[in-house]
């Protein structure tokens, strides 16, 4: 198929490119490199198999396409606190560009949401029809409002023109490729830790979360769109929860680091809890997460070591 990836130079973008070239389809990578790194996709260049546009999905684009994985979106804290009005604008304006080419296409379109459409949940663990508990005035707004507008769109763009559409509510995923300064918990302890620098642990680090390696991650975003209902949001992530000291702990093993733990005020509207029900995933897709956290991590860890972020 001639696939459109959009985000595809980013962390999960990057390996999604991958899959589908393994997998024999045409893609077409499009990503404005604001958080995408050209690195992750470079081996893929001059590749029959591969397209490269630098292009913001907030500007319309012409393409021709048959399913469209939308994943164009800053995802981490720094990155999209850094413009909030341009992170709603990607997940608004990108988004109605993205589903208006879907339209014309007639292309199936997956969206990739968030579990921080939960926001700070009330409900444990956290099911589909859970409505979310969001501050929208907050800091974190930027993202997590702007992604619940963009499922709202997803749907209406369903029902009133018959856009096949998929959106995946995606977990804490980590992995290779991951950017070693986006300030997401796993990356950043694991740099802390190959540089013996104190790892920080927010509030009290007993605050949870689930954590997904990113093959498991593209394995259920594969199924999810590869199969032929349009069944509302589906999460894909880890039930095993972990508390932030116990994720700590796992890395400090793992790379024999002599790093010391320490606490640091928590930001404003971090949520406590954050854990999966994969029920739904489970029964229609048939997925759950195969690789544990100390194989997920010290997959990671050899991939920091191995490149200029490592030294």
């Amino acid at each position: 198929m001639n696939i459109l990836v959009t985000g595809g130079a980013g962390f999960l973008g990057s390996h999604l490119c991958d899959r589908l070239i393994a997998r024999g389809d045409h893609v077409i990578c499009l990503d404005n490199f604001f958080s995408g790194r050209k690195e992750n996709i470079a081996h893929l260049i001059g590749n029959p198999k591969f397209e490269l546009i630098r292009h913001d999905i907030v500007d319309p684009i012409k393409v021709e396409c048959e399913q469209i994985y939308n994943l164009a979106c800053p995802a981490s804290p720094v990155a999209y606190q850094y413009n909030p009005i341009k992170t709603i604008k990607t997940s608004t304006i990108g988004m109605i560009n993205v589903l208006g080419l879907a339209k014309r296409c007639k292309a199936r379109i997956l969206h990739t949401s968030t579990s921080e459409v939960y926001g700070d949940p009330e409900v444990h663990p956290q099911k589909e029809d859970y409505w979310g508990h969001v501050n929208p005035l907050g800091p974190r707004s930027c993202y997590d409002e702007g992604k619940r507008v963009a499922e709202s769109l997803c749907m209406n763009y369903h029902l009133a023109n018959g856009v096949e559409v998929r959106i995946m509510r995606i977990f804490n995923t980590y992995g290779p490729k991951m950017d070693p300064n986006d300030g997401r918990v796993v990356s950043n302890f694991i740099m802390q830790a190959l540089r013996n620098e104190p790892i920080t642990l927010y509030g009290d680090g007993k605050q949870t979360r689930s954590f997904c390696y990113v093959s498991d991650n593209i394995d259920g975003m594969m199924k999810l769109m590869d199969q032929d209902q349009t069944i509302g949001p589906v999460n894909i992530g880890n039930p095993v929860e972990n508390t932030m000291i116990e994720l700590a702990q796992a890395v400090l093993e793992l790379t024999g680091s002599k790093s010391k733990l320490i606490n640091v005020d928590l930001p404003k509207d971090d949520p406590k809890q954050r854990c999966p029900d994969i029920t739904k995933a489970k029964t229609i897709l048939g997925w759950e997460p195969k690789v544990d956290l100390k194989t997920g991590l010290m997959k990671t860890i050899e991939y920091y070591k191995a490149t200029q972020f490592g030294k």
